[in-house]
């Protein structure tokens, strides 16, 4: 099947239908998620750019702490109205691939607004520039997770997601560099650092505009309700009968994922302010290399994550890395000089793989609800825009480190969710039962003998843990 052509196509496809996308193999697989992992590169750029112009913003255009989170309130608080709204609804209705070009059109747009608002210094109108971003960026988000989770086999769909978000780190690298090394090392914070910025943005345009075409005219596998209907049936995990509104797991994860979003934003947001706060004689462009440093744990921990996947359970490897976050979060509040920055950056690097698998994790066995579940999880990223300003508050309050609680009790209450999935049954089954399936890799009826060993060994488990409480 050819993978580009210039034939006339159509966006819409019907939920109805299986398309037997869902069951498509790793070699089959390998080109449309390559594409989709471009997106995740871009936003990546995009949120670590922004982690960057928070601090000079507050320099330049001498702004508080609070107020300059309005930049991540715009960018964040734009991701309900996306993943719950417009993006949503042609995900239900057109499919991926319409989503995919409509997130990129928005993405391109914005970055046109924000051009004349750098050039012009005007904060509210960046904001703005920075909600249809945020839009766009939704949309994608909407889209290219569930997307990841489930093109290819299922087994890998942790290894998967992780791996491309991988990317989506190496963006946020790159980011705060270019900004060190490029925006403001010749220019300091003065005013004119920020018209330096314009050009990226309209690169950024001109780039995705690009982009979008391509997905245009490429060959990208449609994934239906039907075929997400199909998957569950055959790994027996039966979900799919329930209305949506029972769906209670899918609910926690959609709290977590809130939770724990906005806790990761905050802390990489005030990270220069961190560093600057609790180090002698660091500026905000050394601060910008010390973001980076830490972005670069925060790639490093992604692929990392995903190659232990392959060894020990996602849902082990997503506890023990959340473990780990809460533990380095609450020493950075009490420490300083090089110290407090190597914990913070270390709190990166056990971040890196908790969005990723909580996104798999919380669709596994929703079936026919897999689009409108992907969509409720992905809304949860908002805690975004809810987080960075108490934390702003507070620091202008407390200090930065000080306020580095507030993440701090938001991470703790995302960890609930990887208790449940790793300690009830009715959370772990689905995701060891799905986890466990051939579909992609083997025959059917292979499949068929591999999913009833699956559910032996799952009763087995339950019976032990039952035994093990009594």
């Amino acid at each position: 099947m050819a993978i580009f052509t210039f034939k006339k196509h159509s966006l819409k496809t019907r939920d109805d239908e299986r398309t037997k996308a869902s069951e498509l193999t790793l070699k089959q697989s390998i080109y449309p998620l390559c594409l989709v992992t471009i997106l995740f590169f871009l936003w990546g750029f995009s949120y670590g750019l922004l982690d960057t112009l928070n601090k000079h913003f507050q320099t330049t255009l001498g702004i508080s702490k609070a107020r300059s989170s309005g930049l991540q309130a715009a960018y964040f608080g734009a991701y309900p109205l996306a993943s719950l709204g417009h993006a949503n609804w042609i995900l239900r209705h057109f499919g991926y691939k319409a989503v995919f070009i409509w997130g990129l059109c928005l993405y391109g747009i914005g970055a046109l607004i924000a051009w004349p608002c750098l050039l012009h210094r005007s904060f509210g109108g960046f904001c703005a520039a920075i909600f249809v971003i945020g839009n766009g960026l939704g949309s994608l988000e909407t889209a290219a997770n569930p997307y990841l989770a489930v093109c290819g086999p299922p087994r890998y769909s942790e290894i998967r997601i992780n791996f491309a978000q991988a990317f989506n780190a190496v963006g946020t690298v790159i980011a705060p560099v270019l900004g060190s090394y490029a925006f403001f090392k010749n220019v300091g914070d003065n005013r004119s650092s920020l018209q330096n910025v314009q050009w990226v943005y309209l690169a950024i345009a001109c780039f995705v505009f690009l982009l979008a075409v391509v997905f245009y005219f490429s060959t990208i596998p449609e994934i239906t309700d039907a075929d997400m209907m199909f998957q569950a049936e055959e790994t027996h995990v039966g979900d799919e009968e329930r209305p949506f509104r029972k769906q209670y797991r899918l609910f926690h994860a959609a709290f977590a994922q809130f939770c724990y979003t906005g806790a990761q934003i905050a802390i990489a947001s005030y990270f220069i302010n961190y560093a600057t706060e609790i180090r002698r004689n660091t500026s905000a462009a050394t601060g910008a290399i010390f973001l980076a440093i830490a972005q670069g744990c925060f790639a490093i921990g992604r692929f990392s994550g995903s190659f232990l996947m392959h060894f020990i359970r996602p849902r082990w490897v997503f506890l023990a890395y959340l473990t780990c976050v809460i533990i380095f979060n609450a020493a950075a509040t009490t420490q300083k000089q090089n110290t407090g920055i190597a914990m913070l950056s270390l709190t990166l690097f056990f971040e890196s793989v908790c969005f990723p698998t909580i996104v798999a994790l919380g669709i596994r066995g929703l079936g026919r609800h897999t689009k409108r579940g992907s969509g409720l999880i992905v809304a949860g990223v908002s805690g975004g825009a809810a987080v960075p300003p108490i934390l702003g508050a507070t620091a202008d309050a407390k200090g930065t480190a000080t306020a580095m609680v507030v993440p701090v009790c938001f991470m703790i209450a995302a960890w609930s969710y990887a208790l449940c999935v790793n300690f009830v049954p009715s959370y772990r089954t689905p995701a060891d039962k799905i986890g466990a399936a051939t579909i992609g890799i083997e025959s059917p009826g292979h499949e068929a003998e591999v999913s009833s060993n699956t559910d032996t060994e799952v009763r087995s488990e339950t019976a032990k843990d039952i035994n093990e409480t009594v």
